[in-house]
């Protein structure tokens, strides 16, 4: 069984990839920086702030005339959203009634107060939203963003924005110079996977050292054949010269060994685990937990679009990091 690779989109507002809030109109009972924590919502029934109950959100005062209120997110990493996700935990009787989006695609880092009105483009229209949900919501039409601006009508608190989406090369990045092709900043991304039980294959992608084993790849325990394994469509399509397999964190439960298989299908998104074009790249090697693995001697020096992780049975992965060289984004025709 394979993941589809909607459900592998990438989280391009998450602060734990580099977004940030530059602006809201009011954050009087609970901060805007909180709309995007990588981490879940949760809830303290006994904690309370000078303003009132302490909630996990962005929550606004109660409006008493005519508008709205918003945020201006910068994505951490530039990207085409294809849906955003709305999630109200925990708001019973102060969520928005409804929500919008607007985006767009900058350059710089403008002041977010002064950004010409007519460079936003409203990607989601005006949504209905419930008390205590989360609202999956695909847009209309994807859209290349680098900032957001979250809208909810009237007032009240929303929990976590989710920008879900595909990141976009860096311009400039894929210039011949190593870089690495596996790099959730650099335009990459994990497309289809045999199990996210606990963890997204995107974990194992980001940029730094990874602060957990919470901040990687894992997948449950196998209990009969096969392995799992893991599909990352590269920022560009390149030849690459170096991987590395690491398992930081991951002690009593990293993969036995692990293998690296690679494709080029230029203009595919997700190459079939069977397409005939797979060869290797790193043969069945041991892996050790908690260690960084790093392979040089690699069996192929061709252009490849796609690498697929093996690991046997199962486990976690921390990072996984292809350097290399391209010229071209994975898209390119050969």
């Amino acid at each position: 069984m394979t993941t589809s690779s909607d459900d592998l989109l990438v989280d391009l507002a998450a602060d734990r990839v580099g977004g940030s809030v530059l602006a809201a109109n009011d954050e009087f009972f609970a901060e805007k920086e909180n709309l995007i924590a990588d981490a879940d919502p949760v809830w303290d029934p006994d904690r309370f702030t000078d303003h009132g109950k302490w909630m996990d959100g962005w929550e606004t005062r109660r409006r008493r005339e005519a508008g709205y209120d918003w945020v201006i997110l910068r994505l951490g990493i530039p990207g085409i959203i294809r849906r955003i996700v709305v999630d109200t935990a925990f708001f019973t009787g102060n969520y928005p009634e409804s929500c919008a989006l607007e985006a767009s695609d900058l350059v710089g880092d403008p002041d977010p107060t002064g950004i010409d009105p007519a460079r936003w483009a409203e990607v989601v229209p005006r949504t209905p939203l419930q008390g205590d949900t989360r609202v999956d919501v695909p847009l209309p039409r994807p859209a290349a963003a680098t900032h957001v601006r979250f809208v909810i009508h009237p007032d009240g608190g929303v929990a976590r924005l989710r920008v879900m989406g595909d990141p976009i090369p860096p311009a400039g990045l894929l210039d011949g110079s190593p870089v690495d092709l596996a790099a959730l900043a650099n335009g990459a991304r994990a497309v289809d996977c045999s199990n996210h039980h606990y963890s997204s294959p995107n974990r194992m992608l980001v940029s730094g050292p990874a602060r957990g084993m919470w901040d990687g790849w894992e997948t449950r325990r196998r209990r009969g054949p096969g392995n799992d394994w893991a599909v990352v469509r590269l920022a560009g399509r390149g030849v690459v010269e170096r991987l590395e397999v690491d398992t930081t964190h991951f002690k009593g439960n990293a993969p036995a060994s692990g293998a690296v298989f690679a494709v080029d299908a230029p203009g595919i998104e997700v190459p079939d685990p069977g397409h005939p074009g797979w060869r290797p790249l790193l043969a069945r090697t041991p892996l050790s937990p908690d260690t960084v693995h790093g392979f040089d001697d690699l069996a192929a020096a061709e252009p490849v679009t796609h690498l697929r992780l093996d690991i046997h049975p199962d486990g976690g992965v921390a990072r996984f990091r292809a350097w290399g060289r391209s010229t071209k984004p994975w898209t390119s025709a050969p």
